[in-house]
């Protein structure tokens, strides 16, 4: 796996596929697994980047809190060292906010593709996401904030799955709370208008750990934002609902 630096913490990732790149921004504590139903997908028309957030998986784990505008430098950085100037940017949640945080400071974002992301670090509450690596009890018991209850009943492989790949891949409690950190104090409300890339938010209907509603504000406050929400889906969406989203994505990126 290449390794990215940003002062000296080491950022690992994994790259796919050719043509213009689509970095993907993952949720506090969770690994880059989370983005595997998108990256193998779009891996081919684009090159798709996912990356451990410090204190995540084989990132480095500095001592917390962090905040934003480092979050959004590591991104700058992984960028940099796969040789890309922008990128089509995907973020989830806390991964969200960063990519709000880097497409208003940097020019390196073409656009913006927001899973349960809100406006304000207050509307988050990410607590129940958070589940010891090496308690698999606790990972499984986690998942039901954030997918529904009819693709939990429906998909009981994938919960084991994706149990198996928060145990290998998602950060320890030290890290989940130094990543949360980076929400205290934040609000977008006031500098959201400086956002002009087009900007899609995307939201499961059922989403219990950011309102729907944050994310209708969200892109009504984007200059060029647009809101869709996935009926019946949890907080990630972009899992219970994969073919759709991809599809999605794909004709955004193109369209763009």
């Amino acid at each position: 796996m290449p390794t990215a630096r940003n002062d000296g913490v080491a950022l690992h990732y994994e790259r796919d596929g050719n043509g213009e790149p689509v970095v993907f921004v993952s949720e506090a504590g969770l690994g880059g697994w989370l983005w595997g139903w998108q990256h193998a997908a779009l891996a081919g028309p684009f090159e798709t980047v996912v990356w451990d957030l410090r204190g995540t998986g084989r990132s480095d784990a500095p001592p917390g809190p962090y905040d934003l505008e480092t979050l959004a430098a590591d991104f700058e950085a992984v960028l940099a060292d796969c040789g890309h100037r922008s990128a089509h940017v995907v973020g989830a949640g806390l991964g969200g906010a960063v990519a709000l945080e880097a497409a208003r400071t940097t020019t390196r974002v073409e656009t913006l593709a927001l899973f349960g992301t809100a406006p304000r670090g207050s509307d988050f509450d990410l607590e129940p996401l958070f589940a010891p690596p090496d308690d698999r009890r606790a990972l499984r018991e986690s998942l039901e904030v954030a997918l529904s209850p009819e693709f939990r009943t429906d998909q009981p492989d994938v919960l084991e799955g994706i149990a198996d790949w928060r145990a290998d891949g998602d950060a320890a409690r030290a890290g989940f709370e130094a990543q949360v950190a980076a929400l205290e104090g934040f609000d977008a409300t006031d500098w959201l208008v400086e956002v002009t890339q087009p900007a899609l938010v995307v939201y499961g209907t059922t989403d219990a750990l950011v309102p729907v509603d944050a994310g209708r504000d969200l892109a009504r406050r984007l200059p060029r934002g647009e809101f869709e929400s996935l009926e019946g889906a949890g907080h990630l969406a972009f899992a219970e609902r994969s073919r759709d989203v991809n599809d999605r994505l794909l004709g955004f990126f193109e369209g763009a």
